[in-house]
Formats: C-alpha cells, sequence, structure tokens
C-alpha cells in the first residue's frame, strides 16, 4: 500500500494538552465534558481549540499549526480563556498531571463513541484503566525520507523527555514507585509503547498494511506509539510525555522536541546517520526513566554504555542551545534549568503529600500551579483543603 505523508513545512509545531476537569468541592474528577463542549461550541461556533477525549473528565486544548513554541502557548492560554466562564458556575476548576491522584478508574464514564466503545470492549480490564492525561508535540517534517531515522535518534533520548515530564507517581491512592506510572499503564494497549525500529518508509507502510489486515488496527489512529508518525499531518508527534501541570511545563516540554527534531534533520542534511539504539535497550530505558524519573542510569549507546540522566541532561539542553536560538526558543528550553531546580512534576507531588500527609493536597498543587502558570515549590505555599476529606496514601508494596 501507499501511505501518503502529507506536505509539512520544516519544524512548524502543533501541540495538545489533555486537562482534567476537578470538581471544586471534592477535588475529584467531574466527568462533564460533554456538556462543557456543548456550551463552548454554542458560545464559539466553528472553535478548533478545544475537543473531546476518551474520558467525559477531560478535555484538550489543540494549537494552531505554528512556527514558535510562544505561539503554541498563545493558543493553550486561549483554550483555558474560552474554558473559564463556561465552568466557574458549575464549580468546576482545570488542572492536570499525567494521572489523577486518588480518583478510581472504573468510575470513569467513556464519552459517547464508537471508536472508544471498541477500545474497551476490544480490551477489556486495561482499557478501563486509562485514567491517563499527556501532552503531545507534532512537528513538521518536509521529507518523509527523514521521518523515520528521525524517530529512531528521538528514541536515543525518550528517557530524558520522559524524565523531565513525568508527573504520575500516584494511581488510585497508591505511591505506586514509578515517578511514571501513565507509561506502564498506557502501554498495555496493544499497540501503544515503544515504535517498532524501522528503516524506511516501505517498512513503514509494509507495517500497516499488515496490521489493518490482520485486523489489529481498523484505522492509523490506533497505532498508539511513545513516537509516530502522523501521515495526515506531515509531522512526527512525541506522546510519549505525561501532561504538564503548568503552562511553562508544557513550553520547555514543546521546545525540548521542537530543538531534538530539528537538530536531527539539520545532522541529516550535513550526511550524518543519525546514531540509534537498540530496541531492547530502548525499551529498559523507558520503564528505568518510567521507575527513577531524573534518578534514573539510561543506556547511552549501542555499546551498552550508560550515564545518569542527571548528568545527561545538562549536557543535552546545551547542545541544544544553537538550535533553540534558531527556532526562537531559547528562554523556553533554559526554562528546565529553573524547572529541575524546584523539583519535576512526580517530585512537587511527592512533596506535597509528605508535607501535608493526603492527596488532596496533591490536587491541591496541581490546581495552584496551573493557575501560577509555573511549578511551584510544595513547602512555601498554603496546600490545605477545606474539608478536607483525608484521602491517604497507600503504597504499591
Amino acid at each position: 500500500m501507499t501511505l501518503d505523508f502529507a506536505k509539512s513545512e520544516r519544524s512548524t509545531l502543533g501541540l495538545e494538552w489533555e486537562l482534567q476537569l476537578i470538581d471544586k468541592d471534592t477535588l475529584n474528577l467531574r466527568q462533564c465534558a460533554e456538556s462543557v463542549l456543548k456550551e463552548i461550541n454554542s458560545r464559539h461556533q466553528g472553535q478548533k481549540r478545544l475537543h473531546k477525549e476518551m474520558l467525559l473528565n477531560t478535555v484538550e486544548i489543540n494549537s494552531r499549526p505554528r512556527r514558535r513554541v510562544r505561539e503554541c502557548l498563545e493558543d493553550m492560554s486561549e483554550g483555558i480563556e474560552m474554558l473559564a466562564p463556561v465552568l466557574e458556575p458549575m464549580r468546576v476548576e482545570l488542572a492536570s498531571a499525567g494521572s489523577h491522584p486518588f480518583a478510581n478508574p472504573i468510575y470513569q464514564k467513556v464519552t459517547d463513541s464508537e471508536r472508544y466503545a471498541k477500545l474497551v470492549e476490544h480490551t477489556q480490564y486495561w482499557g478501563r484503566q486509562m485514567l491517563l492525561f499527556g501532552t503531545h508535540v507534532h512537528v513538521g517534517i518536509e521529507d518523509r525520507k527523514k521521518v523515520l531515522p528521525i524517530l529512531g535518534f528521538l528514541l536515543t533520548h525518550l528517557g530524558a523527555i520522559q524524565a523531565l515530564s513525568a508527573s504520575s507517581p500516584f494511581w488510585g491512592g497508591i505511591d505506586t514507585g514509578y515517578c511514571d506510572n501513565r507509561a506502564m499503564v498506557f502501554q498495555q494497549l496493544p499497540t501503544a509503547g515503544t515504535p517498532h525500529l524501522l528503516r524506511e518508509w516501505e517498512e513503514f507502510e509494509n507495517y500497516v498494511e499488515d496490521v489493518k489486515r490482520a485486523r489489529i488496527v481498523d484505522n492509523f489512529d490506533e497505532i498508539r506509539w511513545d513516537i509516530r508518525p502522523a501521515p495526515k499531518f506531515g509531522t512526527i508527534e512525541v506522546r510519549v510525555a505525561d501532561a504538564s501541570t503548568n503552562l511553562l511545563e508544557v513550553g520547555a516540554l514543546t521546545a525540548l522536541v521542537h530543538c531534538l527534531v530539528e537538530w536531527g534533520s539539520r545532522r541529516i542534511d550535513a550526511g550524518e546517520e543519525l546514531p540509534q539504539l537498540p530496541a531492547w535497550y530502548v525499551d529498559e530505558n523507558k520503564w528505568r526513566a518510567a521507575r527513577y524519573g531524573l534518578d534514573a542510569v539510561i543506556i547511552e549507546n549501542s555499546r551498552g554504555e550508560e550515564r545518569a540522566l542527571r548528568e545527561a541532561i545538562p549536557v543535552l539542553l546545551a547542545e541544544l542551545e544553537p538550535v533553540a536560538a534558531n527556532l526562537g526558543c531559547v528562554e523556553e528550553l533554559g526554562s528546565w534549568e529553573k524547572i529541575v531546580a524546584v523539583g519535576v512534576g512526580y517530585e512537587r507531588q511527592r512533596a506535597a503529600q509528605q508535607l501535608n500527609g493526603n492527596l488532596e493536597s496533591v490536587v491541591e498543587l496541581m490546581r495552584q500551579e496551573f493557575r501560577a502558570g509555573h511549578p511551584l515549590d510544595p513547602s512555601t505555599v498554603d496546600l490545605t483543603v477545606p474539608g478536607d476529606h483525608g484521602v491517604g496514601v497507600k503504597t504499591s508494596s
């Protein structure tokens, strides 16, 4: 089969951010996306910023096709401003992270859609566990011959992307022991997880044809890899990141992915062969980043040499600075220094819980960070929740 790859300008950007609908009184998830989006669409006919997701506790903000990270963030702010007057009278507030710390997956309702109903019917228990929230970054590729080499190159940095964005240590009231539990849950879907390492576009076309012929998927969107080609947009889509709690981190993540893709593209133009890792090392790095976050020691090359992420990340960011200067995202990429200093998402969530002894304080931190637009040091903010229900935390052990 021939799989068309849409014409796209090099290193253009698209951003998708999944947000949680939080009940102000209980701090649990409110399953009201259908009524929220109905009201939004009546007020803003033809709007394209806000969309439904699999669960009724979620809304997604999409950016326009953009050239700069800051323009994507402006689109995120536009979507938030559209939501605010609709949510306020409902006593619903926005927050985000890779998971909600104490919501029960079993009680979450699925959007009325044939696609989602089929997913749950097919995957049963695991399909009903998809209480997950992510940030997806699209970057335009001008030549489809570059897509798979760049995808393989991005996988050599999967651990860094995943650890920096990890914000899902808690699951159903349990501290899972993982920094990115979302990654562990999501890969239970049959076509999710790390992508197959394919070299040529024709191999990818054959793969898509095979999985359709064998009725593994009905359409391309059901291939839910952590990083995947997006042929209809002419982009590479990086999907491995947990949802960020605030705009500053969304911008930092977008800048990191933007720069990595452009860096890979430039190296191809210079005649270089991009470095890649064997599939077994990619899978191991993903697990290590999910389990240990920034404290992971990742495998750097095909020789199996290792390096601590806390040492590797500053080196990577320094290498990307010239690319960031060309792409106009030096400030956003540089935000990682201050984010790591105060603690990335999973670190701040655990600190909030340890300081206050309950998981409601974690949701309160998520809410305050969303409103502030940047990470907060949990030791410096009041996370007391009126009417505290004392939702404690259990450990996975």
